[in-house]
């Protein structure tokens, strides 16, 4: 099926075009309004190389005539990373009509735009409303954006602090099934939050702490809060391997009577099976 941009004859009217810019730029602009990578919503992914083979323009004024579009004209956006470009006016020229078929092409390509704020730098200079709503519903408010970042902040946090643990498992490593252990013991602290959640930096940082006792004194502390003081936090467990020498928890683990354990929650963030 074939594809059409219009450009209407106002484009040698417009008092940027006439009063602004050179030549070359008017010959990149029309370039940048029609080129087969051109969607139906002024938003569409081209890389520069794509451009200088089309135009016949070295890299160096492709990217020449990107700054002054961007930093001149201001009529424009791109994203080296996405490689997506955003044409300012593109709505004013290319979205004037509406119906059902174009409304539908413009929710499906929205879709898959990569840089949200390119939507919203377009949909800004949409005149028609219907059209306009589509991408005010489509780009993130500053509140979504923050929201999303700090998800993704706190998603990073949780994956560098599993790798940290993950990291300091062999210090543990003389203690009989740890990774069960653990498991346990943290199913036992998680029912002292609110939240029913321990945060992977406060296992990490625990851990650390435990590393300076002996093997012995760790796995009794860890079995004895399971079995004995369930309701009490992490720093119950510090305080019973403070007073505990190596004997007296030898000693107290050979009399092998600790209670099975049966949590009464699902187990914790940490998957420590597969750690």
């Amino acid at each position: 099926m074939a594809k059409y941009r219009m450009v209407h004859t106002e484009f040698w009217d417009d008092p940027k075009v006439v009063e602004e810019m050179t030549p070359e730029d008017k010959l990149f602009f029309l370039y940048l309004l029609t080129n087969a990578n051109t969607t139906q919503i002024g938003i569409y992914q081209i890389t520069k190389k794509q451009m200088a083979f089309d135009t016949g323009y070295s890299i160096e004024s492709i990217n020449s005539l990107l700054d002054r579009f961007i930093n001149h004209h201001s009529i424009i956006r791109y994203n080296p990373d996405t490689r997506e470009i955003a044409i300012k006016n593109w709505g004013k020229y290319n979205l004037n009509r509406g119906g059902k078929p174009v409304i539908d092409c413009v929710r499906s390509e929205l879709k898959d735009v990569k840089d949200e704020s390119f939507i919203q730098f377009v949909g800004s200079h949409i005149e028609r409303n219907e059209i306009k709503e589509i991408y005010d519903t489509y780009h993130d408010s500053p509140t979504t954006r923050g929201q999303k970042e700090k998800e993704k902040e706190k998603e990073k946090e949780k994956k560098d602090y599993t790798a940290k643990i993950k990291d300091l498992l062999p210090v543990f490593s003389q203690i009989n099934n740890f990774n069960q252990l653990s498991k346990k013991y943290w199913d036992v602290i998680r029912e002292t939050r609110k939240t029913g959640k321990v945060s992977e930096s406060v296992i990490y940082s625990t851990m650390v702490k435990w590393q300076k006792y002996n093997p012995f004194v760790i796995e009794y502390a860890l079995k004895a809060h399971i079995d004995l003081h369930r309701g009490k936090k992490e720093e119950y467990t510090i305080g019973i391997m403070r007073n505990t020498s190596k004997d007296e928890a030898k000693e107290r683990l050979n009399l092998n009577n600790m209670i099975p354990f049966r949590p009464k929650k699902a187990s914790g963030d940490v998957d420590w099976e597969n750690l």
